[in-house]
Parts: C-alpha cells; structure tokens; sequence
C-alpha cells in the first residue's frame, strides 16, 4: 500500500501545470549558475596550474552547484510539499484514507515517498551538468559522491518538513506558509548563534545548512548524518501524530 500511495502521489504531482513550472524554473537557475562556475574556473585556470594542490573542477565547479541546488530545494520545498495533506483535508478525500485498510504510518509514508520521488528528479536532472564535464576533465568522485550524499539528505529532511506542516492545516497556502517558516527559521539560525559561546554552538546545530557545508568539502560526520536522520524521523512521527488528531476530531 505504501507503494501505490508513492506512486498515486507521484503522479498527482505531474497531473498539474506546478511541477513542471518548478523543474523548468529549477533547471534554467541550476544551468545559469553551472555557466557561471565553469566560465570562473575557466577565467582563473591558468593561475591554478602554478599552484600546488589547487581545487580542480569538483572543488569549483561540481560542488558548488550541488550547494546551489540544496538553497534551491529550500526555495521550492514549501510549493511541492503543501498540497500532500491539507489538499486532501481540504477536498475533503482525507476521510476516503482513514477508511481504507492503510495505517497513518502507511499514509504518511507512501506521502513522503511520493515527494522524495519528485525531488529525486530535479536532482538527477541538475546532475546531468556536472557530469557532462567528463567530456573534458575528472572529476573528485570521493567528493562528488559526499555532496551528492550530503544533497539527498537535505532533500530527504526538506521533505518530511513540508509533509508535518501540510499535515497541520487544511489550507495548502497555510502548509505552505508554515513551511517557509521552518525551512526559513533553519536557514539562518546560525547566524544568531555566531560570537556566542557554549550556547550559540547549540543554536547553530540547529542550522540546516551547516550539517550540509562539510559533505560539500567531501567530509563525512555521521553527526552530520544523525542530524538529517532525526530531523527526517521527527517530521514523519509528528505528521502521525497530526493524522491521528485529524482523525480523532481534534483538528
């Protein structure tokens, strides 16, 4: 069942103008921006040749593109994620849900892999750039392959955010609302936590964006991992939690 929910959800995304306005819009930023490291690199690859240990094209190119990509999944999380729940709330087909012979934990799963499959292709589709410049160099696959890790665990975090929010309200621009404000919220509660001791060392672990800067560097910290598991695991039980209070009544 958790598959045929994934899949119903998938295809619901495609049956509507938003998707593909999302990857066309995604793809026209991630290629002006992979022009503009490559034309970089290019500008200043001479200077690189009498350096000793200089970045090559992972470094300058590769990498900063898969970090433009995870603000870019930022950016677009409250849009693909806000119609899951409170769209089915709304036309009220939610009810249809809790009849059928499906647990919450199943809805919400099935959800959340139909959401992750949408984001898996705007990432396969912003890899075709990097990869291209096999044709013409190498790349760092140890670090290429740490920020392609680091990017799905973003996108894997993104998602169970904008899957609990829409889970709270039965209007999507509400979802959608609260999502930016999460998502916003962890993008720069770092910065409050800068020059503040033992305390703003706590505030910046809550930073989305810190736990992915290392995998961009090819640094692997399974407390980097941990910190995308549990918000990931978090998001999903509260979005039961939120199915299961809709259910009762309560909301």
């Amino acid at each position: 069942m958790i598959r045929a929910i994934a899949w119903r959800e998938w295809r619901a995304l495609f049956l509507s103008p938003l998707a593909f306005v999302i990857l066309g819009v995604a793809q026209i930023i991630l290629a002006r921006l992979f022009l503009g490291h490559v034309n970089l690199f290019l500008m200043i690859q001479g200077r690189l040749a009498t350096l000793p240990n200089a970045p090559g094209l992972t470094s300058l190119v590769a990498a900063p593109l898969l970090g433009n990509t995870g603000v870019l999944l930022l950016l677009i999380t409250p849009l693909a994620t806000m119609r899951l729940i409170a769209d089915e709330r709304h036309n009220r087909t939610l009810t249809l849900l809790y009849s059928s012979p499906v647990s919450l934990t199943e809805i919400v799963l099935g959800k959340y892999l139909g959401i992750l499959g949408f984001y898996a292709v705007i990432i396969l589709m912003s890899l075709a750039m990097p990869l291209s410049l096999l044709m013409g160099g190498r790349l760092d696959w140890g670090t290429f392959a740490c920020g392609l890790l680091g990017l799905v665990l973003l996108a894997s975090s993104l998602a169970a955010i904008g899957l609990f929010m829409s889970s709270l309200t039965r209007h999507p621009a509400v979802a959608a609302m609260g999502t930016f404000g999460v998502v916003f919220f962890l993008w720069i509660v770092d910065y409050a936590g800068h020059g503040r001791g033992e305390g703003g060392a706590i505030v910046g672990y809550l930073s989305i964006v810190n736990h992915y800067e290392p995998f961009l560097r090819g640094l692997f910290d399974t407390s980097n991992v941990a910190y995308y598991l549990m918000l990931t695991a978090t998001c999903l039980v509260f979005s039961v939690r939120g199915l299961e209070a809709g259910r009762l009544g309560t909301r």
